[in-house]
């Protein structure tokens, strides 16, 4: 059976690097996987997602409308945004974490407040706060990793040696802090 995860966020969260490690954990642990990126204008902090397909044997990298099993958004009104992607039986990490877009900035619109509360009422979500984690741990680019514990733990993943993984895909002087991060994402999510 094909499960499929959608990361999306704004570029420059780490949506890419957290994609990557799931990708070649997926692939240690034997599964036959397919990842897709699109990166839209990330350059300038627009969107980007990335599509992970894993499986006995998967055939498209791309997840069709209504095909996601899990949805991680970095950035919650991209999660808002990606909905229509997940399966009505789909669950959702979302991170508790805004980023105006320009058009929010030069106020041609506004954000809605109740972007958590709405994705909530339509999917089983698990909402956490990896900006305030990140941040007592001392560096906020970590985001990522702790959004890829949550995901881990909610797919009940944890039998795949994440730590290894870390370790490769990291520079050497991040591994310890990417290390905890982890640990602090997968301690976020009850099962």
């Amino acid at each position: 059976m094909t499960k499929s995860i959608l990361l999306v966020g704004v570029g420059g969260q780490g949506t890419i690097l957290a994609s990557k490690i799931l990708t070649v954990g997926l692939m240690k642990a034997g599964f036959d996987i397919k990842m897709s990126e699109i990166h839209g204008m990330s350059q300038r902090g627009g969107s980007v997602s990335s599509h992970v397909r894993y499986g006995d044997r998967v055939h498209s990298p791309v997840i069709e409308e209504g095909g996601a099993d899990i949805l991680v958004a970095f950035e919650k009104m991209e999660g808002l945004r990606w909905m229509t992607h997940l399966k009505p039986s789909g669950k959702a990490i979302i991170n508790d974490y805004q980023i105006d877009s320009m058009p929010i900035l030069t106020g041609d619109f506004s954000y809605p407040k109740n972007v958590v509360q709405m994705i909530g009422e339509a999917v089983d979500t698990t909402v956490v706060d990896a900006a305030a984690q990140a941040e007592l741990l001392g560096n906020s680019k970590v985001m990522n990793i702790i959004l890829l514990g949550a995901l881990v733990k909610r797919m009940e993943l944890e039998n795949i040696d994440w730590h290894q993984i870390i370790k490769e895909n990291v520079k050497p002087k991040f591994y310890a802090l990417n290390l905890k991060a982890f640990e602090v994402g997968i301690g976020m999510v009850c099962v």
